[in-house]
């Protein structure tokens, strides 16, 4: 047995490297998208449960995980929304939430856009959020700036603020997240252009457009 020893220890130890190869490899893999045909368990599978600005049959979908006090997507959103514009009926674009921790008025900002949405002005929250993003995200209270933004977009203020505070909006925004965590979303902006995730270094409006327009070019509308 001991003669055999060495040989059972160096067996051991590759495959162990191996074994870890095969982790980081995984771990270092960027996350893959499945076509958005729903939410999450536990919320509606037709388009009309999630946040599409654009055509529904366009050939290309840009598929955004967001954090609305997240400096580069505040960066991003612009850029995006101009292509949405210079793009149609070519180009969709949906957003789900992905409030990070770190962000302490992210998810109350998330909040404030799906209470917007229940009253149909989730992307007008949307733009104003990013708009506005060097203001509110630096605000003792912010609540207070969000109900002011609901006050700009003619919403019904009380329904707002109720609204922000219900179950239904707090899972809607949970339910963004969990499913960014199940595709291994980790930070923000994560970007999928018809499925397949954009590298995080070519995450600017430049490389954006790029490929956007490549997309665009090899998915003619039918």
């Amino acid at each position: 047995m001991k003669r055999y020893l060495p040989f059972i220890i160096v067996a051991a130890v590759g495959l162990l490297t191996l074994g870890s190869g095969i982790v980081l490899y995984r771990a270092k893999r960027p996350p893959t998208l499945t076509a958005s045909t729903g939410r999450s368990e536990g919320r509606q599978t037709d388009n009309s449960s999630m946040h599409i600005r654009g055509h529904a049959d366009a050939p290309v979908t840009l598929e955004e995980f967001g954090d609305f006090q997240c400096p580069p997507c505040g960066v991003l959103a612009g850029p995006i929304k101009q292509l949405e514009t210079e793009y149609d009926p070519h180009l969709r674009v949906i957003f789900h939430h992905f409030p990070l921790i770190t962000h302490q008025h992210a998810r109350e900002a998330a909040c404030a856009a799906e209470a917007a949405g229940l009253q149909g002005r989730f992307w007008e929250m949307h733009d104003l959020l990013y708009r506005e993003q060097a203001v509110w995200s630096k605000a003792a209270d912010a609540r207070q700036l969000f109900n002011s933004f609901a006050g700009t977009l003619k919403l019904n203020v009380d329904r707002f603020k109720k609204d922000m505070e219900s179950d239904e909006v707090k899972a809607r925004v949970a339910a963004d997240q969990e499913h960014g965590v199940s595709l291994g979303v980790q930070n923000t902006p994560t970007i999928f252009l018809n499925n397949r995730a954009l590298e995080p270094t070519s995450l600017n409006p430049g490389n954006i457009r790029a490929a956007v327009d490549a997309a665009v070019k090899a998915k003619p509308s039918t």
